[in-house]
């Protein structure tokens, strides 16, 4: 349908094109020969050239959308269409002008001297602009990763030519990570002076994370440590292993040298009072927190059948 509406504008856009050439070599015998001083053929001719620049452009911009987005994904759709619209609508300013005025060389010139000014006029928004720029090239995020940009963190909705749109997860309104429901607009500018986190870093969709828990002295650390590995084995062992393979072959087209294990593993750290037992797995960003409460939940049950192998710190209230 778009193809169809598409190829129609582009052949209204010729026929009022032609319409205008014709109009061009008519002599007046009609109506008034001016209108605010301009001869009416040419208001006529210049309006009919234009309304098919319009149309024209309106007609490709639809093709060319229809091509591109034919097997691209939702986040590739979402940067085709910013890049189609600046490169559609400089092109229609430039035409329109061009057009309207019969000075081609002159409204180029033209637009060059108005930009040099706008850039002291409007530094903020054109730095916003540049940060579009280096977003759509170097890639430090897309839409529907989840990143944290200066002091906001969330999953982008939308980035626009000046701002991106972050649906925000923590904040001040929760503790952990979970969405806030509010929708925080971050200027590009941003990522051009300030640490940008992608969650989904290094190729990969999915995170390390550590779910760490006291016991006392007196408890048996093998045992424990089997447990914790046990429990996460039965709930993400196998996602792991996949995802461990694809982050190995990502790794390899690095020059870092990582050793991963493709099975969760558990770290010991000795503090004053008690041993902590960090757990370490690998699970993706939005299913943190989830995966975490049934880790945890799944482990203390197994602590607590069991006390006299693990046990928790004296002063520790259960």
């Amino acid at each position: 349908m778009n193809r169809f509406v598409g190829l129609l504008a582009v052949g209204g856009a010729l026929l009022l094109a032609a319409a205008g050439a014709i109009v061009s070599t008519v002599e007046p015998s009609f109506g008034p020969s001016t209108i605010g001083g301009v001869p009416t053929l040419e208001v006529l001719t210049k309006g009919l050239f234009a309304v098919a620049v319009l149309v024209g452009l309106w007609g490709l911009h639809t093709l060319v959308v229809g091509v591109l987005l034919r097997t691209a994904t939702k986040r590739r759709a979402h940067d085709i269409r910013n890049v189609l619209r600046l490169v559609f609508g400089a092109v229609g300013i430039v035409a329109l002008l061009g057009v309207l005025t019969d000075q081609w060389v002159g409204v180029l010139l033209s637009l060059g001297v108005v930009g040099f000014a706008i850039t002291f006029a409007l530094q903020q928004p054109l730095l916003s602009l540049l940060g579009w720029f280096y977003i759509m090239t170097k890639r430090p995020y897309g839409v529907g990763d989840r990143v944290r940009i200066g002091e906001t963190k969330g999953d982008v909705i939308e980035v626009d030519f000046l701002v991106t749109t972050i649906w925000e997860i923590g904040g001040e309104l929760v503790s952990t990570n979970q969405p806030s429901g509010r929708v925080v607009t971050v200027p590009n500018s941003t990522v051009l002076d300030s640490e940008v986190t992608n969650f989904g870093g290094g190729g990969s969709e999915y995170v390390w994370n550590e779910l760490a828990i006291q016991v006392s002295y007196e408890t048996d650390l093998d045992v424990a440590s089997s447990v914790m590995i046990e429990e996460a084995d039965e709930v993400i062992g196998e996602e792991m292993v996949d995802r461990i393979a694809d982050f190995r072959e990502r790794l390899a087209e690095t020059p870092v040298e990582l050793e991963v294990t493709d099975r969760p593993t558990v770290n010991i750290v000795q503090a004053e009072s008690w041993v902590e037992l960090r757990l370490r797995y690998v699970v993706h960003p939005r299913r943190g927190t989830r995966v975490r409460n049934e880790l945890y939940e799944r482990i203390l049950e197994r602590f607590n059948e069991n006390p006299t192998v693990t046990s928790f710190p004296v002063s520790r209230n259960r």
